[in-house]
């Protein structure tokens, strides 16, 4: 799909994007029992939201929000949900960060784990292929090394319609993930899930530009570097 702009008139971002987010948690809620997770506490702070929720299938999901919009004039989500541990599924992950007028990262997958080919990426792939981003981000060999070849990854988002895809396409696949990563249940050795599940979250840590993003949204670089130590990407 082409996505054209209208006109010249710019287009506020951050009204859908939080209706994105409480379209995302009402699924969370709903399908889901949130929990405590130890340590989190220190990081729900004003402008800054972390909740965790988990169910017979899925052992976390964690949904990251900052809002800097009155101090930074930036806003930033991300959601990530990981099977229990005889799962072989992939981990559900969708993140965005935007100004008041431009979505400059969002980036969607079903990340594979034992299986690259593994149905419900493959599913992922097949079900996303008709959208085509306005401007592709290049991945860096971290993320290459985890990610699906089918991974949505979009800069540079300042068209309403296309935005609308992108929140929609997260939503619609969360509740598709949910609704099917129980099918994986019980399907794999424990140790060999906890050794991918490790693997993805060390070259998530890998990942640069998360820290240096969290900074320029206000936050402080002790909670920074402990968030990202402990809480974002736990090995087990």
């Amino acid at each position: 799909m082409t996505y054209m702009k209208k006109d010249d008139e710019k287009y506020e971002v951050w009204p859908q994007l939080i209706q994105c987010k409480d379209n995302l948690l009402n699924t969370l809620k709903k399908n889901l029992t949130q929990y405590e997770e130890v340590g989190m506490d220190r990081f729900n702070q004003d402008g800054w939201t972390n909740l965790t929720f988990r169910n017979s299938s899925i052992r976390r999901a964690h949904i990251d929000v900052v809002d800097a919009r009155e101090t930074k004039g930036l806003w930033m989500m991300h959601v990530c949900c990981f099977p229990h541990l005889s799962n072989p599924g992939p981990i559900y992950g969708f993140d965005i960060i935007a100004g008041k007028y431009k979505v400059t990262g969002a980036f969607h997958d079903f990340s594979p784990l034992l299986q690259k080919e593994h149905p419900l990426t493959k599913w992922f792939i097949e079900n996303t292929k008709w959208y085509t981003p306005s401007k592709e981000r290049e991945l860096p060999d971290w993320a290459k090394a985890i990610f699906s070849g089918g991974m949505v990854a979009a800069g540079n988002v300042t068209i309403e319609e296309e935005l609308h895809d992108i929140c929609k396409m997260a939503e619609n696949n969360l509740f598709e993930y949910i609704s099917r990563i129980s099918d994986y249940h019980n399907t794999a050795d424990e140790n060999e899930v906890i050794k991918a599940q490790n693997y993805y979250c060390e070259h998530q840590n890998k990942n640069p530009h998360t820290p240096r993003v969290m900074k320029s949204l206000g936050l402080n670089e002790a909670d920074i570097k402990a968030f990202c130590k402990n809480n974002l990407f736990p090995k087990i």
